[in-house]
């Protein structure tokens, strides 16, 4: 004989319940947010080195939806009308000293103390090492001159040394994918 039960049953439920199989926990590899950055790189070169390599990073970043700008002859207001983070990208020149291209912004941030509290900067400095102490010394200059202002530096300097490098944006790609993390 039947049981009235699941004759009821299956008029109440008109989809009988199904079997569920519970599959095995399996973690998924977090997921990280990429925040696209905007950035001000401020070239000083004098054979041209440091801007070949500021445009060859601008090459790169800007397929990856990063805002890249960059300045062969900067100027304050270049940096006054944004929170864009900056990139110092020079060479050195003489006894240690900031190129031509790069030094009216250099000696302007110097004497009229911009305020950036917090704004991050990065320097990638191209030198020569058979100058010694004065090795990448524009890159000194620049980054003293930025923590003047309140700007915050985000990760170590990069130092390419002429003698051991020939193509400096070998090296400055992948430090500036790093830097960007930082920002």
């Amino acid at each position: 004989s039947r049981h009235p039960v699941p004759a009821l049953r299956r008029r109440l439920e008109p989809n009988p319940p199904r079997h569920y199989y519970l599959l095995p926990n399996i973690p998924t590899p977090p997921t990280q947010a990429v925040v696209m950055a905007a950035i001000r790189i401020l070239t000083g070169s004098v054979y041209g080195g440091a801007l070949l390599t500021a445009r060859r990073i601008k090459q790169e970043l800007e397929p990856e939806g990063h805002t890249v700008t960059v300045l062969e002859n900067p100027t304050l207001a270049d940096i006054s009308d944004n929170h864009d983070a900056l990139l110092v990208c020079t060479s050195t020149t003489g006894q240690g000293e900031v190129p031509a291209n790069l030094l009216p912004f250099y000696l302007d941030l110097r004497e009229q103390l911009p305020q950036q509290p917090g704004r991050p900067f990065g320097v990638i400095v191209l030198g020569d090492s058979s100058y010694g102490d004065t090795f990448c010394g524009a890159g000194d200059l620049m980054e003293e001159a930025l923590y003047e202002t309140g700007a915050r530096k985000v990760g170590d300097t990069l130092r390419i040394d002429a003698l051991e490098t020939l193509e400096p944006e070998a090296e400055a790609l992948p430090w500036v994918r790093n830097w960007i993390n930082g920002i």
